[in-house]
């Protein structure tokens, strides 16, 4: 049964506009077939840089709007950098307002993010690091006006930069934190 249904998936018709995705993907199948490892690793690593790359526009849409007041400009090239960390998703803001100027950067599904999970998913060891912020429900590490969060035990949410916590914390108080966790998912 397994067989037939493989077989019937491999012979159904694909759809008539391809993308790039399905494209790196189809070209990662034939090199493989061809004995063209190498070329096949390729193809599947540009495959993942453009599904990274759409899942961090998923992403971005969870950074908070820019309040009254305030400006946001979002950070298009802050998924490039994740290649050295490991991969993953990204997304990043900077607002500017009356009272100065910081950035939000989330990141998910990344080497990085749960290295730090054992120190901001353990709210006895937040509490040794600084003080804790509240902010709908969730804890963040306030080091030195510095804010750090882990949402759903992969996603790492900082505020940096601010010359006013309040500002900060305003602007985290818009995220939905509970779809959050189950972005990518």
């Amino acid at each position: 049964m397994r067989a037939t249904l493989i077989a019937a998936l491999c012979l159904a018709p694909l759809p008539a506009t391809a993308d790039d995705i399905t494209d790196a993907l189809s070209a990662a199948i034939d090199a493989y077939g061809e004995g063209e490892i190498g070329d096949a690793l390729d193809e599947i690593a540009y495959a993942t840089q453009l599904l990274n790359a759409l899942q961090a526009a998923g992403l971005s849409d969870f950074l908070p709007e820019a309040l009254p007041g305030w400006t946001r400009e979002v950070n298009p090239d802050v998924v490039s950098s994740l290649g050295f960390m490991g991969g993953g998703a990204a997304a990043e803001a900077t607002y500017s307002g009356p009272t100065g100027r910081f950035t939000i950067t989330m990141m998910a599904d990344n080497p990085m993010v749960l290295s730090m999970a054992a120190v901001l998913g353990n709210s006895a060891l937040m509490a040794s690091m600084g003080q804790i912020e509240r902010i709908n429900r969730e804890n963040f590490l306030n080091d030195n006006g510095d804010l750090s969060g882990l949402i759903g035990g992969r996603i790492l949410i900082q505020a940096e930069g601010g010359d006013n916590l309040d500002d900060m914390v305003a602007h985290l108080e818009q995220i939905d934190f509970r779809a959050l966790e189950d972005f990518g998912r």
